[in-house]
């Protein structure tokens, strides 16, 4: 057989053989690429998924409140300007709206939330009563509870700060002395909370200290005459020292014979900072925390400006040179860690509601604070 012959029997190659395999292998390495990229991707979704920090909603789960639909906050009542019952058995105050601003973040609209008054010495173990006067475990306390050391020790999980006040003095506008500090009250019966640490510090100044378990009590014993002064926080005595403004509803509880007040600074150095007792679910204080976070450092923060100059900023007038409480939202002390994905943050309806997610952390830090005295 000739040359000829031996180069006929094999087909021409096509000039575009050679680069369509060449593109067949550059697709073949691509699709290889996208596939490791989707292992490792997965991977890593998967360890910060499991190792990572909770979503929202894992916090929602985590502290029982998923299947929930009402959310139950222990209260104070007979505090105006801070937490006060009305005669048609709504409640109003700084506390009261911080409590339905946390209560929203929650996931709770007003009416899923239940407001039920407590007592002091009752804050610490969660026990409010209800309209048929049993005791009921509440989720929340949110009552001018001031946050101590002593108190964390005894168990009270605090959330961040939400308020900054300091102790103050009330007494008669016709009392003739001048008080610029306890020390002033020697000899003279004052009264104060029960479960107040002031009760200790009046004793070291040589006051005679008389313990009640609300506050009008005291109030309406300084109004009788019963005793010389009354003490605890100026935020809380602000409200007995100014008028009622003009066409709102009256208290459920009224104090009688009233008689004008003084409200006098007493110079005290140690803040008294209000906190939620939250329970002892780490993910309730959390979800809290989380909440007091946006609306000190989010696009929210404006709710806690509203609740502050609307109830305590228009009581500063009749309270000069004491002042009512600290115009600002206090720092929050720690850091709070939420898991979300990075273009949620563009897509949530609210950013203090973040929804299930990624490795993106929303974060909260700040300082902790001096020792309180302690409302």
């Amino acid at each position: 057989m000739g040359q000829d012959d031996e180069t006929s029997s094999n087909p021409p190659v096509s000039g575009s053989a050679a680069p369509a395999r060449a593109s067949r292998s550059r697709q073949l390495r691509l699709a290889a690429l996208l596939l490791l990229l989707v292992v490792v991707v997965t991977a890593t979704v998967r360890v910060i998924v499991a190792s990572g920090p909770p979503t929202w909603d894992e916090l929602r789960e985590r502290a029982g409140l998923t299947n929930r639909d009402r959310l139950i906050i222990g209260v104070k009542d007979d505090q105006p300007g801070v937490a006060q019952k009305l005669e048609n058995g709504a409640f109003e105050g700084f506390d009261i709206d911080i409590a339905y601003m946390i209560a929203q973040d929650l996931g709770f609209d007003a009416p899923e939330v239940t407001l039920l008054s407590i007592e002091s010495e009752d804050r610490a173990r969660r026990q409010a009563r209800d309209a048929n006067g049993s005791f009921v475990t509440v989720d929340l306390v949110i009552a001018s509870y001031s946050i101590t050391e002593q108190r964390r020790e005894q168990g009270v999980v605090f959330s961040f700060p939400y308020l900054e006040t300091e102790q103050s003095v009330l007494t008669l506008a016709s009392d003739p002395r001048q008080v610029a500090s306890l020390r002033d009250l020697d000899k003279a019966k004052v009264c104060t909370l029960g479960t107040s640490t002031s009760e200790q510090r009046l004793r070291e100044a040589g006051a005679s200290p008389i313990g009640r378990n609300r506050i009008g009590q005291c109030v309406q014993a300084l109004y009788d005459g019963e005793v010389d002064a009354v003490t605890t926080d100026a935020a809380i005595l602000a409200g007995f020292v100014g008028p009622r403004p003009p066409g709102e509803l009256p208290p459920a509880t009224k104090l009688l014979r009233r008689k004008e007040l003084r409200h006098w600074d007493i110079g005290a150095e140690a803040a008294e900072k209000w906190g939620v007792n939250t329970g002892p679910n780490p993910a309730m204080r959390d979800l809290v925390n989380l909440s007091l976070y946006q609306s000190a450092k989010g696009p929210d923060g404006d709710r806690w400006k509203a609740a502050f100059d609307r109830y305590l900023a228009s009581e500063q007038q009749y309270s000069n040179p004491q002042q009512v409480a600290v115009g600002r939202q206090p720092e929050p002390e720690e850091t709070v860690e939420v898991r979300q994905w990075p273009w949620e943050r563009w897509a949530l309806p609210s950013p203090s509601r973040p929804r299930s997610g990624g490795p993106t952390l929303v974060r909260a830090r700040s300082r902790r604070d001096r020792r309180s005295s302690g409302c």
